[in-house]
């Protein structure tokens, strides 16, 4: 044994344990969904081939696969547009959602007198909006991003306001019998005391943006994923319908990862949430 081999204290059996777990659960974390996915694939290619089933009503993976490969022009310009409306939509939403948030942090008078509104626009579904909207506004790319925004509006608003008002009210005293002025105290603690609570409406309202553009795409005339999945159907073109709805599957999945990431960078190195656990 070398001098450095001595210097070095060998693992107790409980800390090699646990070390061991560590490293099944990092793998496992992408091979386990990893596996199902491919699992879920094969069965669904198997049932295809045991009934026989017609590639009008169900057809195989690697037809889609075909078809998305063969369609990949019209595909991806109309997911272009779809996410032209997405980010735009997300976008607004986190001004209009931050702003009022901190309006309302300022003033009850003034959250008691808006919030139920933005409870209205959010429990009315928006194929019942957009008939209103379309009669209103004249703009096809205003259309889909107003009903887009009104869907992710509101996990921004209300989990911000949340974190707006969850602020400790020790640190609170404190500031203002340090003398800090509002601005200070909403610059210095209310926000970055919210700033988790934003970032999960944030994950929230991505996902939703997405859905909102959508489903405005496929109630009024777009361009967008939508358009391709309504005239899919019509035609009983299911390999095209099925590569669209993976589109709109992975970009969801994609927008939600991204958010993840930057929740997680912003956070890492001060918020329990994100800071890494001991065991």
């Amino acid at each position: 044994m070398t001098a450095i081999e001595e210097q070095i204290p060998a693992l107790d059996p409980e800390e090699a344990r646990r070390v061991r777990q560590e490293r099944f659960e990092r793998i496992g974390r992408w091979l386990l969904p990893l596996a199902i996915m491919i699992l879920a694939i094969w069965l669904w290619d198997r049932i295809c081939v045991w009934n026989d089933i017609p590639k009008y009503i169900l057809p195989r993976p690697g037809v889609v696969l075909q078809t998305l490969h063969d369609d990949a022009g019209l595909l991806f310009s109309s997911l272009l547009v779809t996410l032209r409306i997405t980010f735009l939509s997300l976008l607004l939403a986190v001004v209009g959602g931050v702003g009022l948030a901190v309006l309302f942090a300022q003033s009850k008078w003034v959250e008691m007198s808006f919030f139920p509104f933005a409870i209205v626009l959010q429990v009315t579904p928006i194929v019942a909006i957009f008939p209103l909207i379309n009669i209103y506004v004249d703009n096809q790319t205003t259309k889909l991003l107003l009903c887009a925004w009104i869907v992710a509006f509101f996990p921004i608003l209300s989990n911000t306001t949340l974190g707006l008002n969850s602020v400790d009210r020790n640190l609170r005293d404190m500031f203002k019998l340090n003398g800090a002025t509002r601005w200070q105290q909403l610059r210095y603690l209310r926000l970055p005391a919210a700033m988790p609570y934003f970032l999960g409406g944030l994950k929230i309202a991505g996902g939703l943006s997405l859905i909102g553009a959508v489903v405005a795409g496929a109630t009024g005339q777009s361009s967008g994923l939508a358009s391709r999945i309504i005239e899919a159907g019509y035609r009983l073109n299911a390999p095209r319908l099925f590569a669209a709805l993976i589109l709109i599957s992975l970009t969801g999945i994609l927008i939600f990862l991204v958010l993840s990431l930057i929740s997680h960078l912003i956070l890492r190195r001060w918020h329990e949430s994100a800071l890494r656990q001991e065991r």
